[in-house]
């Protein structure tokens, strides 16, 4: 037992002396690394504010080509959906009843006018012998008033004949305006009336074209708000930019018409006319798109979306690094997006550094290493003259 328990005591010994040392190890470990974060400093910048509102196109001018005559369509003297001038001939109607009423008008003034002559020569006549009291001088006023209804007949003669010229004019009708026509409603052989209601084509001008938009009355309202305290400077002379049905951007910029002096009670919407070129053609009436208006220029700081989180509220949030470099939250008041920022009015000053990588899970009061926040080349988030738009 003696021979055995030797060796036993002195293991144990062993393993005491070594144990303290362990022990000392595990206590002595190194102080946690703060966490690194990047952060982008805040500070006041012009913005451009826009707004996006939906509209749909409409020709600057339309006139539906009626007849003013009645009669067969002889001919159809265009190819539809081609450019008319005009004055340019479209139809021609059957013109040989005109032709006849034209004829029997100048006969009818050729009658009037012989008519007068007689009349005006008995009158001269008469009125001679009156003043030897030869013939009664209610004689004398018969001659004169023939002489006069010859004259009367004259002058309606000669307006039955204009009536008739124009008639015979009307068989060819024209164009009343400059565009594009569309297709015809009616072909040669068909009877037209001057009073029927349906159109023998359409003609719409294109080029300018109108772009009719609505603008809610409480946007409306904000935004003069905004300019009578000086919020928002006014840009004047600022243009109007279109997008199209498939996102893409319509070259020319439009101009701004005129905003109408009612609100739709039935949308709560104001419309506003805007006018683009369209010398391509490319914009058609009844078009969707969307125009862009700049309302203004403001002072104000913007925060990259992806630093912008929120609470169990909804409220817009925001993690700052603030003294010693210690992590604070802080409540954000946003207006509308400015592309890949948040416009904040309020919850942040000049100069805080907000968080925008690496601030996800730390509490407040978490010290930590930061560092300026460099945004990818490829998709910027603070140009120089950011735009913002509206929501």
């Amino acid at each position: 037992m003696t021979f055995l328990s030797m060796p036993f005591r002195r293991l144990t010994a062993l393993v005491a002396a070594l144990s303290p040392v362990a022990c000392g190890k595990q206590a002595a470990q190194p102080p946690a690394v703060p966490p690194s974060v990047e952060y982008v400093t805040m500070e006041d910048r012009p913005v451009t504010l826009t707004n996006q509102l939906p509209g749909r196109t409409s020709a600057y001018e339309t006139s539906d080509v009626r007849p003013q005559v009645n009669g067969l369509v002889e001919a159809r003297l265009f190819t539809e959906g081609d450019l008319v001038r005009e004055g340019q001939p479209l139809y021609r109607i059957d013109a040989s009843p005109y032709e006849a009423q034209v004829a029997n008008a100048q006969a009818a003034l050729a009658r009037a006018r012989a008519a007068i002559a007689s009349s005006a020569a008995l009158a001269r006549g008469y009125g001679e012998l009156v003043k030897t009291n030869t013939i009664s001088k209610q004689n004398y006023e018969n001659a004169q008033t023939s002489a006069d209804q010859a004259e009367a007949e004259v002058a309606a003669q000669e307006a039955a004949l204009r009536t008739a010229q124009i008639n015979l004019a009307r068989t060819t009708i024209r164009a009343p305006i400059t565009g594009r026509i569309g297709r015809s409603i009616y072909t040669t052989g068909a009877l037209v009336t001057a009073s029927q209601t349906e159109p023998l084509a359409t003609i719409h001008r294109l080029d300018p074209i109108y772009v009719d938009i609505q603008q809610s009355s409480t946007e409306l309202l904000k935004l003069h708000q905004q300019l009578l305290t000086g919020r928002i400077a006014r840009n004047d002379g600022a243009q109007v930019k279109l997008i199209l049905e498939d996102g893409t951007t319509y070259g020319p910029e439009g101009t701004l018409l005129f905003a109408d002096v009612t609100v739709d009670p039935a949308t709560g919407s104001q419309l506003l006319r805007v006018v683009f070129p369209n010398p391509d053609g490319l914009l058609l009436p009844g078009m969707f798109v969307r125009a862009r208006l700049v309302e203004g220029t403001v002072q104000a700081m913007l925060v990259p979306q992806r630093a912008v989180g929120r609470d169990e509220r909804g409220n817009a949030t925001a993690m700052v690094i603030g003294r010693n470099d210690k992590v604070e939250q802080r409540m954000l008041q946003t207006d509308r997006t400015v592309g890949e920022d948040w416009l904040v009015t309020g919850g942040v000053q000049p100069g805080d550094r907000v968080i925008v990588e690496g601030g996800t899970g730390l509490s407040t009061g978490t010290v930590v290493k930061p560092e300026r926040w460099v945004p990818d080349a490829k998709n910027p988030t603070a140009p120089a003259q950011p735009q913002a738009q509206g929501m």
